[in-house]
């Protein structure tokens, strides 16, 4: 069986389990760029790819449904704000005049 050319985005399994996406080729330095699910980043020479893949250690694995894993977002994340809940009647829109410095 012919080893795969891993693309980006691609999702892929190693042998003990941990699921790892593409997030990079470099053809000119012959290296992968690896993510995996706990945000873990990681290069690989296409040599061992080819190894590994040949080794049975990597399979093709499908992208998980809980992509948060490797984005570090925690759900209900409030560090640094107020408390205060914002009403309805808040307008949370930057105004265009924002930042513009009216004595220069």
């Amino acid at each position: 069986m012919a080893t795969p050319q891993p693309g980006i985005g691609d999702w892929y399994r190693l042998n003990g389990g941990a699921l790892f996406e593409v997030v990079a080729l470099d053809d000119d330095d012959g290296t992968i760029e690896l993510q995996y699910f706990d945000g873990t980043v990681e290069e690989m020479d296409i040599e061992d790819w080819e190894a590994q893949w040949e080794d049975g250690a990597l399979e093709s694995a499908e992208a998980p449904e809980d992509w948060s894993g490797s984005v570090d977002v925690e759900g209900g994340d409030e560090e640094g704000r107020s408390g205060e809940s914002l009403g309805e009647d808040h307008d949370l829109r930057a105004s265009p005049l924002d930042g513009i410095d009216l004595f220069e």
